[in-house]
């Protein structure tokens, strides 16, 4: 896996203009999603997220910075706070400005992490593309979309049954109702009618 996606970051920080290779930064943030609380978030996620990335590229207007913001996205994952977005985020716009980055350019990589809080559908074009990757399970293959629902309840073993499904349906609810799940047509054709399929399936 190391491998698979050290070319994703080398990519992404030379891209942007960090000094060095930035490999100590993609050390930590390979160890963070290899945490033992973590049954979704995970490396494999990030691979998932990344790959639907590569297929979609062309659609970024700053795609250095978009692959960036998925590395950081769920750098930091505490179950019980409910700050994960602002504190990876910031992490993010730290390791860019002490790499040199533009200040301008870590800014908006903070903001695209922030956009994966899902809590409203970003306007801004390269947050529009990476929320759309970010939700690309929710329209998985149907024994995928299964493994993400079972992987989210090992993540909330502590939470009890009856009340992880209340606050569960409620959040897959929320998507449902949404008139768009997908803001960028390249996600809206390939996903939509599935990702509603798989959605109306674990609500009921």
């Amino acid at each position: 896996m190391r491998e698979h996606l050290q070319p994703s970051w080398q990519r992404a920080w030379r891209g942007i203009g960090a000094l060095g290779d930035g490999l100590a930064w993609f050390e930590q943030l390979l160890a963070c999603y290899r945490e033992p609380q973590r049954h979704y978030h995970t490396l494999q996620h990030l691979g998932e997220c990344l790959a639907a990335f590569d297929e979609a590229r062309a659609l970024a207007h700053r795609p250095h910075e978009v692959e960036l913001a998925l590395w950081f996205h769920d750098a930091i994952y505490e179950l019980k706070r409910s700050d994960n977005e602002v504190r990876s985020a910031d992490w993010a716009r730290e390791a860019l400005v002490d790499a040199e980055v533009d200040i301008t350019a870590a800014d908006r990589v903070h903001a695209l992490v922030m956009a994966t809080r899902h809590d409203a559908v970003p306007r801004d074009a390269d947050a529009q593309l990476l929320v759309d990757v970010d939700l690309a399970i929710l329209g998985a293959a149907p024994d995928r979309f299964a493994e993400y629902e079972a992987q989210i309840r090992s993540e909330y073993a502590f939470v009890p049954g009856w009340l992880f499904r209340h606050k569960r349906r409620e959040i897959l609810r929320g998507f449902l109702d949404r008139p768009r799940l997908y803001s960028t047509p390249h996600f809206h054709d390939r996903l939509e009618a599935r990702a509603r399929e798989n959605l109306a399936r674990a609500v009921s």
